[in-house]
């Protein structure tokens, strides 16, 4: 089976969505027939973009490449409205499937065509989201899901959302949850740590309530930790970088910027609590990673963070500081409760790897062959 994967999102900054296809191509370089019963994909990723380069190194060995300079806001412009070019037209291939990270379709001639629901806040909250997602996500993310021959989605909340609001088939819905990293657990909770935050600085992440409940721990806790908001900041976000830079902020809340993965990794490691109050989330990778270290956490009530978190931190409501200064300061001060949650972290992170996301994600490909072939037999197109 040929597949290609649209690696655009993972030029740049690996956040989200680019970690999810980093991650995905490289555990789907390493599926093996023993494992899978399955031959293994010959796997292409696809980039264009008019500055950033494809890196050959960043790839597995057995991963093919090809790499165009077209801007990306042009090509996906073409893409979304037009449904033009066909990516055989950029390539001079032909591929059996063609997956989009994203939710709209990557135009093929001849391909099954799969796309990724990550979420559906979009619809409901556009002014959270900016430029193409902003502009073609709610008009087109239905007519696009309902040509799809499969639709990917990284938890059962969204699986619900795309059948209940989109009306896809459960049928043309593969779950395909996010693997936890190969990182190494912490022996136990730092001593002298400081609060986590990982994430776009935008605002569906639900920073201004962060900022409340950490003002409001400020002003009872003399020796609470430091704020670390570990994420680059999004383009209509100034206001908060302004104002941790003014009092009571100024000196106890930090923002890092954009951190690779070896940098994110050492601010797990000293961390007290993660806190993740986001509005809503498809999946939620930030938790998953914390409890694959050893770090408690505390997270929303809200999309499919419960579904993730579980018994392995406190669920609060996003839309009161009071309740979530409350769950950090429980989970910080007290010591063998935040254990039990870190206990039960690891229990839970073992749930999922991205081995097992690779090899869902592979039978997605099959079952989308096969509706497309089913689709193309009923129209009398099989053998075009």
């Amino acid at each position: 089976m040929n597949v290609l994967i649209d690696y655009r999102p993972a030029l740049r900054s690996r956040t989200g969505v680019g970690e999810w296809v980093h991650s995905l191509v490289s555990a789907l370089a390493e599926i093996n027939s023993a494992d899978l019963g399955l031959r293994p994909p010959d796997l292409t990723v696809f980039s264009s973009s008019w500055k950033d380069r494809l890196l050959v190194r960043d790839l597995p060995k057995a991963v093919h490449s090809l790499d165009r300079h077209i801007p990306v806001s042009f090509l996906n412009y073409f893409w979304h409205r037009f449904n033009w070019p066909p990516v055989e037209f950029l390539t001079r291939s032909r591929f059996d499937v063609v997956h989009s990270p994203h939710p709209l379709l990557i135009p093929s001639k001849h391909a099954a065509q799969v796309v990724t629901i990550h979420d559906l806040d979009f619809l409901d909250h556009p002014e959270r989201t900016d430029a193409e997602v902003q502009r073609d996500y709610p008009k087109l993310v239905q007519r696009h899901a309902l040509r799809a021959d499969q639709v990917v989605v990284p938890s059962q909340h969204t699986a619900a959302e795309v059948e209940k609001r989109l009306g896809v088939n459960p049928e043309a819905i593969t779950l395909c949850p996010n693997g936890a990293p190969r990182w190494p657990a912490r022996k136990d909770l730092p001593p002298n740590g400081h609060i986590l935050f990982v994430g776009s600085i935008t605002p569906r992440k639900n920073i201004g309530v962060l900022l409340d409940a950490y003002s409001a721990l400020l002003g009872r806790r003399r020796d609470l930790p430091s704020l670390v908001l570990a994420g680059p900041p999004g383009p209509r976000n100034s206001k908060w970088l302004k104002l941790i830079e003014s009092p009571p902020f100024k000196g106890r809340v930090k923002c890092t910027g954009y951190l690779d993965r070896t940098e994110l990794k050492k601010y797990y490691d000293n961390a007290l609590v993660l806190v993740l109050p986001s509005l809503n989330e498809g999946f939620g990778l930030p938790a998953l990673e914390a409890m694959t270290v050893g770090v408690p956490v505390v997270a929303s009530n809200r999309g499919a963070l419960p579904e993730i978190v579980g018994k392995s931190g406190l669920l609060v409501d996003p839309t009161r500081p009071s309740d979530l200064a409350s769950a950090v300061e429980q989970m910080i001060y007290d010591r063998s409760f935040a254990r039990t949650c870190v206990k039960n972290g690891f229990r839970d992170a073992a749930r999922f790897s991205w081995h097992t996301s690779a090899k869902h994600l592979l039978h997605a490909y099959s079952k989308a062959v096969s509706a497309q072939s089913s689709r193309l037999a009923k129209t009398g197109q099989l053998h075009r």
